[in-house]
């Protein structure tokens, strides 16, 4: 997993929530999330595309995850997922956002909350 100089914005408060920005959007790198991985830099996001759930098995470290609909808002936060959990899911989601545990809560993210990344927004 490749990490690139991004900016993961929260449009509606005008916040960076990310710096360096990961994507996983083939099955591939989807299957393979963050596995491996001792942990998630500071200042770090995963997005996954498409998709509605997670898991942590085999995971090392906790995450925040935030599930994206089509359109890039916020339509569930999960904060301070623990390892080894078999499913978090949310209808209606089309993207995940991974994040360092605490991210969620120092950035203030609210559910219907516009997310974007860098000039080109997410895809």
């Amino acid at each position: 997993m490749k990490f690139r100089k991004d900016s993961l914005m929260n449009l509606t408060q005008r916040i960076v929530i990310a710096q360096n920005v990961a994507t996983a959007d083939s099955f591939l790198k989807r299957l393979k999330g963050l596995l491996g991985k001792k942990h998630l830099p500071k200042n770090s996001a995963l997005i996954i595309k498409p998709c509605s759930m997670v898991h942590t098995m085999f995971m090392r470290f906790n995450i925040d995850v935030l599930f994206l609909d089509q359109d890039n808002y916020v339509i569930k936060k999960v904060l301070d997922v623990k390892p080894n959990k078999l499913f978090i899911g949310a209808i209606g989601a089309y993207k995940t956002v991974e994040l360092p545990t605490g991210t969620i809560e120092k950035t203030k993210i609210r559910v219907g909350d516009k997310i974007s990344m860098g000039k080109g927004g997410i895809n």
